[in-house]
């Protein structure tokens, strides 16, 4: 592996760290103010620290415009990605949402095979299932009997059609996508979010309450914007172009790991000692895609003499 992979791997790496700090974040913010609002605040300080660089240049500025239908359709689904994980953060917990988000992957993998008619192959197979059983295992806390019932608590649940909603965002962006320059076509989904989330706000009446933010609020929104989400769409987009978009979506199953060690790291809160197999289970599935990954992207580059 050259210096140039170990360098992309390290950015998707900082990249899966950022994502799994989002989670604890969120739920932090997730009492302070209803889930439209903290939404809308985020996409709105979001696409105002990127519109100048878009609005810069006049060709970016044609590109926007085009760009802004696709980017209404697609916000629909990210949107209610994240109003669905502020609500549910209400009743779960930042490690269980971590857990259930290594489940985009598999999901959004069976999708395509009907809607974009992708394949999937033994291995790809294998890893989703490993994964999903990690992320099984620390939804239910290692008990069968509970995964046997089904014992999911209302957050879990209301993350499980966030799960479904990043899995529709996924194969939206596949389907609209029309070589769109990466920070356009993010801008257009920003601002197709603040739409939607400006919409359901004047609809149903919900209070903004961005007065109730204290100082640490507003650092935590922060982080959401510039870190989980302008900072890590950089670096995912870096490392997908050296290394891949498989291995890159690989480091999603690092999540519960991330997520454990950084409530460790933050809060000084232990992991449980019977979440810990679903953990590992989940990073296993990370190590077996990326040497996946990795053998189909050696074997398709020739050899020297040969």
């Amino acid at each position: 592996m050259n210096v140039q992979h170990w360098h992309a791997h390290g950015r998707v790496l900082l990249a899966t760290l950022l994502v799994a700090g989002s989670f604890i974040i969120s739920a932090r913010l997730a009492p302070v103010a209803p889930p439209a609002s903290l939404t809308l605040l985020r996409f709105v300080l979001a696409a105002a620290l990127l519109l100048p660089w878009v609005l810069y240049r006049r060709e970016r500025r044609g590109q926007l415009w085009r760009a802004l239908p696709r980017g209404l359709l697609i916000s629909l689904f990210f949107s209610l990605f994240f109003i669905l994980m502020f609500e549910a953060l209400h009743t779960t917990t930042a490690l269980n949402t971590g857990a259930l988000f290594t489940l985009v992957p598999a999901l959004t993998g069976v999708a395509g095979i009907w809607l974009l008619g992708s394949r999937l192959t033994t291995v790809q197979g294998f890893s989703y299932l490993l994964g999903m059983l990690g992320a099984l295992w620390v939804i239910f806390e290692g008990s069968p009997a509970r995964l046997l019932t089904l014992q999911l608590n209302p957050g879990d649940q209301l993350f499980l059609l966030a799960v479904l909603s990043m899995c529709a965002y996924s194969i939206s962006m596949k389907l609209l996508y029309r070589n769109d320059p990466v920070a356009v076509l993010t801008c257009a989904t920003l601002l197709g979010g603040a739409f939607w989330m400006g919409l359901i706000i004047w609809l149903t009446g919900t209070p903004l309450q961005w007065q109730a933010l204290a100082r640490p609020d507003w650092l935590a929104m922060i982080y959401l914007v510039v870190f989980a989400t302008l900072t890590s769409g950089y670096l995912f987009q870096g490392g997908s172009i050296t290394l891949g978009p498989q291995r890159v979506m690989a480091y999603t199953y690092l999540n519960p790991a991330m997520v454990a060690l950084l409530l460790w790291l933050l809060d000084g809160e232990p992991v449980a000692a019977r979440l810990w197999p679903g953990i590992l289970l989940s990073c296993l599935a990370t190590w077996w895609l990326q040497r996946h990954a990795a053998g189909r992207r050696s074997a398709a580059i020739p050899q020297a003499g040969r």
